[in-house]
């Protein structure tokens, strides 16, 4: 059970939060939306990836499963190996650039300090540019954020990767803006 008193307690992660406060779940979106499947030289794929790598450093299964299984739908893989996120990318295809973005969304997760210019310069040398570092940094940033909103108000989360296929279905091919923010919101 939530921290607080939530309309619909049925509803997991940000998504029961979205419900409390309609009025912020719109910004939360458009956040959401614009980060994971606007314009950037990363594919929505690998910036799924790593906001589901980050929420996973931060221990917050909701995100980091449903943001998972909107990585496997983009890249077409089965759901299974969200788990593979997990240790390490292992049999997930990831190139060295995106090895080297990971790194760098590590260690935002850890403080925005954390990043050295070695980072950077190792994702630089492995064909990174400045819009995909940014992107890099503000999906790490954005995920700690939410990872927060969601863990601190205590909601709750399905255990097993299959509840989140159709979320990470709906996630990656219709998107996180549901307009008009109401009882019929997207998740993040």
């Amino acid at each position: 059970m939530a921290h607080i008193a939530l309309p619909d307690e049925s509803l997991p992660g940000i998504v029961g939060l979205f419900h409390f406060r309609p009025e912020t779940a719109g910004p939360l979106q458009l956040l959401a939306e614009t980060l994971l499947r606007g314009e950037s030289p990363l594919p929505s794929g690998e910036r799924e990836l790593i906001a589901s790598y980050v929420s996973l450093l931060n221990d917050t299964h909701f995100c980091h499963t449903s943001h998972g299984s909107a990585a496997m739908a983009h890249l077409g893989y089965d759901l299974s190996l969200i788990d593979d996120i997990k240790d390490g990318f292992q049999k997930i295809e990831v190139s060295p650039k995106l090895r080297a973005l990971l790194n760098i969304a590590a260690k935002v997760q850890k403080s925005g300090k954390a990043v050295t210019d070695e980072d950077i310069a190792a994702a630089r040398a492995e064909g990174a540019g400045d819009k995909e570092i940014h992107d890099t940094v503000l999906i790490a940033a954005a995920f700690c954020m939410f990872n927060r909103y969601v863990d601190g108000l205590g909601t709750w989360a399905p255990e097993a990767n299959e509840a989140y296929r159709e979320m990470g279905q709906r996630m990656a091919f219709t998107g996180y803006v549901r307009y008009p923010v109401k009882a019929d919101v997207a998740e993040v």
